[in-house]
């Protein structure tokens, strides 16, 4: 089972970074999901406004299943910081782990 690393860059409008805090601080508190070893939130040093956030899972499988075991406020609050970012600026990478064999 390799694990994966799921993550999302994008630049934050400027006059949302008191809201931010505040979504992040309760999606932090929601994401507890069975397989998600880790969600954390960085923001790009140099860049101000620029944040990305990391999720950690322990198999593919966990990856594969984390949006069907979301709950409604999670979804809520996803739509809110996509409403906080600036348009087109948003990006995803999935790795894979590479393990021996």
């Amino acid at each position: 089972m390799s694990k994966v690393i799921f993550t999302i860059q994008y630049e934050l409008k400027p006059d949302k970074k008191e809201e931010y805090s505040t979504v992040v601080k309760e999606l932090k508190n929601l994401l507890k999901a069975d397989g998600l070893e880790s969600y954390a939130v960085y923001e790009l040093k140099g860049k101000g406004n620029h944040f990305q956030e990391i999720y950690s899972f322990s198999s593919e499988e966990a990856y594969e299943a984390f949006d069907d075991n979301q709950n409604e406020r999670i979804n809520i609050l996803i739509n809110k910081l996509s409403d906080m970012t600036v348009e087109n600026s948003t990006k995803y990478s999935t790795l894979y782990e590479i393990t021996e064999g």
